[in-house]
């Protein structure tokens, strides 16, 4: 052998040392092997092992959660970009949009995607929301994972919200203003939450600052924890819920013994017991490399790829430079607090406190209330589910509007401009939105005998008033508030 092919030789298996050092693992081609590389991956290790082919239908998942989390990286790796780019300064803020959109390569092409992510993601959450209620998915053992939804949702929306005053142009700023003032609406601490945002009692250089610290630092921080405990308890409460039928003895019952004798698969792979090996059936689960990875990655290219082509084909809107003299007439929270200023509009107390307050309650104690494991994991499980579900969306999407109307034209201030404000507060379109959803879910729970189907009605009929009066926000709200016709 010469002295040139032993040093190919060397340098060969040097390169294959490397390469197996940081993939330990090739191109599996047995169950086993495939399932071993999940394990040692760090990226793959987020899915087990094995999953249920439950999981795997598009028409269950809807592919919600994984849309989400992948755009939550995005915005991630789009948001640390811009970075370099911006500096939160009420002088130079805007001049640094300015030069995204005209100065720096694709800068308005990123901002464009970066923005449209994060309303997207804000949409998605909620239909995510939305999608394990209707499935029953949050009932035992799942009930402290919604609750973690529940704040994830929250934080996101927070996260969209201290974004939205970075540009520092007239929408922005007043968008602010407009959402911060709902916020002092809170009893006794509202005052204190306000001027904590704000860093003083009026948006300027003190709010930009502190918005973007929480914007790039203190929520993306805790929604990484956040995301990574909701994972985690996916993992550890059997994985995604699924129909009865699919659902074994065991996972409601002796969850530490070793009932099972045919996982000996899985402990190859994955040695030590696990609640996760428990809840899946080596029987009908299958290997996540390649059924789920294989899905997740198209749809993360597809999501990107319809990102990429919203940003290119629309802009993220850029008006004036903030001017503290001319307010925007009307001044608009963000889109997705606008059923909320919808409803302060009518009451401060009602809608900015009360309606918001029990709407939160109410979600978190969904899975406390309706605790029975039976029709977890599938779509409107209860007989007459989807139908009730349809229709009380449906007649909060007809009343919503219908009390709004009724509001302009035989409200309390328009019948009686000197009645008491507790008048005011007690009948407004947001306290009978909230009273006739109450009475009609009674109503059904009576009759049907059926918590479930009460709690379909509820939030069927909250989640088509909440569409509905954003949509009145967005879209028929002129100066002062008024009614307008926009087309």
């Amino acid at each position: 052998m010469s002295v040139v092919e032993n040093t190919e030789g060397r340098l060969r298996s040097l390169i294959k040392r490397i390469w197996r050092s940081v993939f330990r693992h090739g191109l599996p081609d047995t169950d086993l092997d495939r399932m071993t590389t999940v394990v040692s991956n760090f990226f793959l290790h987020i899915v087990p092992a094995k999953v249920h082919p439950n999981s795997l239908r598009a028409s269950y998942t809807l592919g919600l959660g994984v849309i989400s989390a992948f755009l939550f990286v995005f915005l991630s790796v789009t948001g640390i970009i811009l970075m370099f780019h911006y500096v939160p300064s009420t002088r130079l803020a805007y001049l640094d949009i300015l030069d995204l959109k005209y100065v720096i390569s694709y800068g308005q092409l990123l901002r464009n995607v970066h923005r449209w992510a994060a309303h997207a993601m804000v949409a998605v959450v909620f239909l995510h929301m939305a999608r394990v209620f209707y499935t029953a998915s949050y009932k035992p053992p799942r009930e402290f994972n919604w609750t973690l939804g529940l704040v994830l949702l929250l934080v996101t929306l927070f996260l969209s919200f201290t974004g939205y005053l970075l540009p520092w142009d007239q929408l922005a700023y007043w968008a602010i203003v407009v959402g911060t003032n709902i916020a002092k609406y809170t009893p006794i601490i509202g005052d204190k939450i306000r001027f904590m945002l704000l860093g003083g009692n009026t948006v300027g250089q003190g709010a930009l600052l502190r918005f973007y610290v929480l914007h790039v630092a203190l929520l993306p921080a805790l929604a990484c924890i956040l995301i990574a405990v909701h994972i985690w308890r996916v993992r550890k409460d059997g994985g995604l819920s699924r129909p009865d039928d699919y659902e074994l003895s065991e996972v409601s019952g002796d969850r530490n013994g070793d009932t099972k004798n045919n996982k000996q698969v899985l402990v190859a792979a994955v040695p030590g017991p696990s609640l996760m090996v428990d809840a899946q059936d080596p029987d009908v689960s299958m290997p996540s490399w390649p059924h789920l990875t294989w899905r997740i990655t198209l749809v993360c290219l597809a999501v990107f790829f319809l990102l990429m082509l919203s940003g290119y084909w629309f802009d993220a809107p850029l008006l004036e430079i903030a001017n503290l003299e001319h307010p925007e007439n009307p001044a608009k929270a963000p889109w997705y607090f606008l059923g909320l200023q919808e409803l302060v509009s009518y009451s401060a107390l009602t809608g900015g406190v009360l309606v918001p307050g029990l709407i939160l309650i109410g979600l978190i104690l969904i899975p406390y209330v309706d605790s029975d494991i039976r029709g977890r994991g599938q779509w409107f499980s209860q007989v007459g589910g989807a139908g009730a579900a349809f229709l009380s969306f449906a007649g909060g999407v007809v009343v919503a509007p219908l009390l709004t109307w009724l509001q302009t034209s035989y409200g309390i201030r328009v019948l009686y401009p000197d009645a008491h404000q507790l008048w005011t507060d007690l009948v407004n379109p947001a306290s009978v939105f909230v009273f006739l959803i109450v009475v009609i879910s009674l109503f059904v729970m009576r009759i049907t005998r059926s918590t479930r189907l009460a709690a379909y009605v509820v939030f069927s009929a909250f989640f088509g008033g909440a569409l509905t009066y954003t949509v009145i926000g967005v879209f028929f709200r002129g100066p002062n508030w008024i009614l307008v016709w926009p087309f």
